[in-house]
């Protein structure tokens, strides 16, 4: 009998990493604003009403409050027990909902999605939820993040061992959202540049961010002497002003249930047009 594939992050580190995030101040989560304007913008684009909405995490309270005043009926899931207590949430990871299929119109999850580890089957449920011409919004940090970061814990004399989560990248997720069967799905990025004035600031805002490691198992934790070898690596990337910047790549996505009325794409072989008579050079 086949044994269940060890899972890449740590449910146990997840939880207590967001139960951490109820006890700060608002304002220590610099990137909740940042994706919470960027994912209201996207929605007031979308002219239609969605009466009933899932949020999936609670950790920013004034995006489902801006939510909850478009009138529309909030559901919220979180898998801190702690933090879905305080915000009146179902408590349960996001690859284990169990709610009732095609009840909500709206899914927005703003950030986490990397760190999952069914990505795939989260999405399936996800949709599954969704009723049809349904809507899901999200967005997570994506690959190309933290390049400085992701050198400086290879320095010299540091141990080679797995630290950084892996990154999910735009075209990865969009051949997801198309098999999981998402119609017009749309994926982007927005880059983001934080200047630090050292390595331990920038951890600081990692772990205020819910971002920290959850590998499973967890990695050894570093000696003083191989922290002190990563705050050097990463400051040896400072610019002429003596700081750091550091990228953040925001991974913004979104899918619809399908529906008979919503646009559909050509069929293949239809177009009028010859691609070779577009490309001659004019004349």
């Amino acid at each position: 009998m086949s044994q269940p594939p060890r899972p890449l992050f740590s449910s146990a580190r997840h939880r207590a990493q967001r139960d951490r995030l109820a006890r700060l101040p608002a304002h220590a989560n610099f990137l909740a604003p940042i994706i919470a304007e960027t994912l209201l913008d996207r929605l007031a684009m979308v002219t239609r009403v969605f009466p009933r909405t899932l949020v999936v995490g609670a950790h920013d309270a004034a995006l489902i409050d801006r939510l909850r005043a478009t009138g529309t009926d909030i559901c919220i899931v979180e898998a801190a027990p702690r933090l879905a207590a305080r915000m009146g949430a179902i408590p349960v990871e996001a690859d284990a909902i169990d709610l009732p299929f095609g009840h909500f119109d709206l899914i927005v999850w703003p950030g986490g999605l990397d760190s999952v580890n069914d990505v795939p089957g989260a999405l399936l449920r996800l949709r599954a939820l969704l009723a049809p011409d349904g809507l899901l919004l999200g967005a997570f940090v994506g690959d190309g993040s933290l390049p400085r970061l992701r050198r400086a814990v290879m320095a010299d004399g540091v141990r080679p061992i797995a630290r950084m989560h892996p990154q999910i990248d735009l075209a990865a997720m969009g051949n997801l959202l198309q098999r999981i069967g998402f119609a017009l799905p749309v994926v982007d990025v927005e880059a983001l540049s934080v200047r630090y004035g050292d390595w331990f600031a920038l951890v600081r805002d990692l772990r205020a961010a819910g971002l920290s490691s959850r590998l499973y198992p967890a990695p050894p934790p570093l000696t003083r002497d191989e922290a002190a070898r990563i705050a050097a690596a990463f400051a040896a990337a400072a610019d002429p002003d003596g700081r750091i910047a550091e990228a953040f790549r925001i991974v913004h996505f979104s899918g619809w249930a399908p529906h008979p009325d919503q646009p559909q794409p050509a069929r293949r072989g239809s177009g009028t047009a010859s691609l070779a008579e577009a490309l001659k050079p004019k004349k």
